[in-house]
């Protein structure tokens, strides 16, 4: 479960400099995402059930 406010970044954070990377935020009920390099930014953010069909179809990619 990610803390409420509390970034945690991708474990697919891109090559070696971990530059291409994104962070995820747990605001209930829905989930923020923003872009590591510039977390200033405006963030996107989803429902919490579409963020889990979204990451549900990526783990289904081959």
């Amino acid at each position: 479960m990610i803390t409420p406010d509390i970034w945690q970044k991708s474990s697919f954070s891109g090559g070696g400099q971990g530059d291409a990377c994104v962070e995820v935020a747990h605001r209930h009920p829905h989930i923020a995402i923003r872009d590591t390099k510039v977390p200033t930014r405006a963030t996107l953010t989803f429902p919490a059930e579409a963020f889990t069909l979204f990451i549900d179809g990526l783990a289904k990619q081959p």
